[in-house]
């Protein structure tokens, strides 16, 4: 072989690029001898075994976990129980440049709470949009419970598209719920206060305090809440908490439990005894159970009150109008969960031993008898408690949330006091089984256990508490999320996964079949509103523009991003100019992310494949300011680097030139030029594999074949402008082109290499 091929595959080699390559390791350990050495048995091995996703493995559902006070949301593979993402939703994520380029700073803006930025929040409960009561896998819904908010997230590719702050509430730990058919997003009110953002002593607490359940009309063609088409019902001052939406028969109704019906208001500096002691001493609370259907037709009809802009239905007409009702439930409940054929709502209580179990043909009945056994301060009916219940069933200390499985009349049940999980039957009011789980469980999750079709399978507790599970790392702990086998009759825990954003609060999951998330954005997209972005840039049309208005200035960058640089590669501007980098990243192939930070600026970009993203500054002070890529991209990722070089006001340029600290002569150039033709013939070889196969039927080495032509373009380009270097003996610039013109060959190889791997991996047939 020629010293030049040599040094090619070498080099290429060097690169982590090669014509094929397998290694095998094989351990000399038995398996006897790693449960021995472990101290594993039979049982710690079948729980490995059915959690186990080999190498390349896809999980068989995708969890959404609310990440708590970190205001963002946690996805996570189940059985494998590996982490996917952190989505930034309420909160600044720098990994994603969420909340450091302009797009999602717009988005996040939209969570601004009387004129105050907010970028702090409490996810707690997730929702996945359904079609007739089944997950689609398009929209994932998360409330932020500290500052009233909803976000919408795009499971087209995993982003926040649109936060809405609810104007009532000051708070609202219940939502995200959604309709059968995801024409409503339900977010019910947390602690009572007074709708009109002023002051209101507690004193009139009872008056002018109020709670509430809010319906956010649901765009699901555009994406999008609609706020001018959305209401609230208005709720007395009791803490309203989860809600679930109707199914089936009970479709167009939904059931928001509640705490502190008593309506008592603390002061432990007042010498008052606790909130916890006055909002604990009934028996019972009162689950509410609203028409919505009919709630709409008022708001249609006019019949709906203005208050800061948002159509409310008061109590009054909620009451004469039959729209909501009153159901006593035992006392601090938590979960209200409605079976999936719409018959049942079970609701849990947290200082009661009992899961009560509602028909909701016996609360119809009730309703349309005009059955009530009186009525709430507030004039709101009351259906009795033994008119509306199905069945009681005792189950342990602390019920909190229940879930369906895919077996007909089958629960779980998660008592927090006992830390326990009980499975019931709920139709015939009896435990079927318990199980202890490790710590203090809140919530729990059954695959799709919120829809009309359960899947069974597995359950996950969420515990607050880990103590002893996982290695300590200081005083404040993970909390452990708990995958467990309710495949058979009796459960079986299988894996403890420490959760590193807390609290999270509650999980749903999806079968990963029914998400279909893009692997790459139409080139020029601005992801956060799916639409071409006004400054999205193609190759070759890279350019700088500084404008001034009445002694302000503006620079604008469109500017592009590609493996392994960054155009343009030097910006110049003046103390006081107000920056703007448009940058679109022009790769194709999946996966091939860049990034964009820049020294002493808030900024930072994640740049996916066919999208634009804009970071802004201000050149408040002179000086030179690196930029460069965050996202290791490429062997060269380190040299793809540029300057933003801020001159102050007045600066006169001096005539010079650039000086390389290498000189490079004729020589130089012929060795790279017949590196370079080696190099041609290994992406020949490659490109002759590729064309031989069925390769367009593959869409990942489609992406791949376009980019590598791109990248063969570009060098055709550094190729004539080498050569015509070479024809003035500038061998200078003839060297740094032939080494740039060689640098897309690389590229392309890579590339290549990566579609013959897939092709070969995935049974590509060759063409006869």
């Amino acid at each position: 072989m020629k010293p030049t091929a040599k040094r090619t595959l070498s080099i290429l080699a060097g690169l982590g690029i090669g014509l094929a390559a397998s290694t095998s390791a094989w351990s000399n350990s038995t398996l006897e001898q790693v449960m021995k050495a472990r101290n594993l048995t039979q049982k710690d091995l079948l729980a490995a075994a059915k959690t186990y996703t080999p190498s390349g493995g896809r999980d068989e559902f995708i969890a959404f976990s609310s990440g708590g006070q970190s205001g963002q949301v946690i996805v996570y593979g189940i059985p494998s129980m590996r982490i996917l993402k952190y989505i930034g939703v309420f909160t600044p994520e720098p990994w994603q440049g969420y909340g450091y380029e302009e797009e999602s700073r717009k988005v996040l803006a939209q969570g601004n709470i009387q004129g105050k930025s907010i970028t702090y929040g409490d996810t707690h409960h997730p929702a996945i949009s359904e079609t007739k009561g089944e997950y689609n896998g398009r929209y994932l819904f998360i409330n932020d419970k500290a500052n009233p908010r909803i976000a919408v997230i795009d499971l087209h590719d995993f982003e926040t598209k649109q936060i809405v702050v609810n104007p009532l509430y000051k708070s609202a730990h219940g939502g995200a719920f959604v309709t059968e058919n995801t024409e409503y997003v339900i977010e019910a009110a947390q602690y009572a206060a007074p709708y009109e953002n002023k002051f209101v002593p507690l004193e009139e607490f009872n008056e002018k305090y109020r709670g509430g359940i809010t319906y956010w009309k649901f765009n699901n063609e555009k994406g999008r809440i609609e706020q001018e088409n959305s209401f609230s019902v208005e709720a007395p001052p009791y803490s309203q908490d989860l809600s679930d939406a109707g199914k089936g028969p009970s479709h167009g109704w939904s059931f928001t439990n509640s705490f502190c019906s008593e309506r008592y208001v603390g002061g432990i500096e007042r010498g008052r005894p606790p909130f916890e002691a006055g909002c604990s001493s009934k028996d019972t609370d009162f689950l509410h159970v609203v028409n919505w259907k009919k709630a709409e037709e008022l708001v249609k009809a006019g019949k709906a009150k203005k208050i800061n802009g948002h159509n409310v239905i008061t109590m009054d007409v909620a009451a004469k109008e039959g729209v909501l009702f009153l159901i006593p439930e035992p006392k601090s409940p938590h979960g209200v969960d409605v079976s999936p054929d719409g018959k049942f709502i079970i609701v849990a209580g947290k200082l009661d031993s009992h899961v009560t179990v509602y028909s909701f043909d016996k609360i119809q009945a009730a309703i349309k008898a005009k059955k009530f056994e009186g009525k709430d301060p507030y004039g709101l009916p009351i259906i009795a408690l033994k008119d509306a219940a199905h069945k009681q069933v005792q189950l342990g200390l602390g019920p909190l949330h229940t879930q369906y499985d895919s077996k007909k009349c089958v629960v779980y049940t998660s008592l927090y006091v006992d830390s326990m999980v009980a499975k019931c039957d709920y139709c015939e009011g009896k435990v079927l089984d318990k199980l202890s789980i490790h710590y203090n469980i809140g919530h729990l999750m059954t695959m799709e256990g919120d829809s009309v079709t359960p899947q069974g399978k597995y359950l996950v507790a969420m515990n607050k508490l880990a103590i002893d599970r996982f290695n300590p790392v200081g005083p404040l702990h993970p909390q452990n999320h708990q995958l467990i086998d309710i495949s058979g009759e009796k459960m079986e825990l299988l894996y403890d996964m420490p959760l590193p954003l807390g609290e999270p609060h509650y999980v749903v999951s999806i079968k990963a079949d029914r998400l279909q998330p893009t692997v790459r954005y139409k080139s020029g997209t601005d992801s956060r509103t799916d639409e071409r972005h006004p400054y999205a840039t193609r190759a070759g049309r890279e350019k700088t523009e500084r404008t001034c208005d009445n002694g302000k200035c503006t620079i604008h960058i469109w500017g592009t991003a590609i493996r392994s640089h960054l155009t343009p590669e030097i910006v110049e501007a003046e103390v006081g100019d107000e920056i703007y980098f448009h940058i679109t990243n022009l790769e194709r192939a999946q996966d091939q992310t860049h990034g964009f930070a820049i020294y002493g600026h808030d900024a930072q970009m994640s740049l996916e494949p066919g999208k634009t993203a804009t970071a802004y500054m201000k050149a408040d002070k002179e000086g030179v300011y690196p930029y460069y890529c965050t996202e290791f991209c490429s062997a060269l990722h380190l040299e793809m680097q540029g300057y933003l070089l801020v001159r102050p006001k007045g600066y006169k340029a001096t005539a010079a030139t650039m000086q390389e600290g290498q000189k490079y002569t004729k020589a130089d150039y012929e060795t790279q030029v017949k590196t370079n033709v080696e190099t041609q013939g290994v992406i020949d070889s490659v490109v002759a594999f590729i064309t031989s196969h069925n390769y367009q039927e593959f869409p990942t080495v489609v992406a791949l074949v376009e980019d590598a032509t791109d990248q063969l373009e570009f060098a055709k380009d550094a190729k004539a402008k080498s050569e015509a270097a070479a024809g003035k003996q500038d061998w200078q610039n003839a060297m740094l082109w032939a080494n740039q013109w060689w640098q897309y060959q690389v590229k392309a190889a890579d590339l290549g290499l990566r579609a013959k791997t897939h092709l070969e991996e995935n049974g590509a047939k060759k063409i006869k």
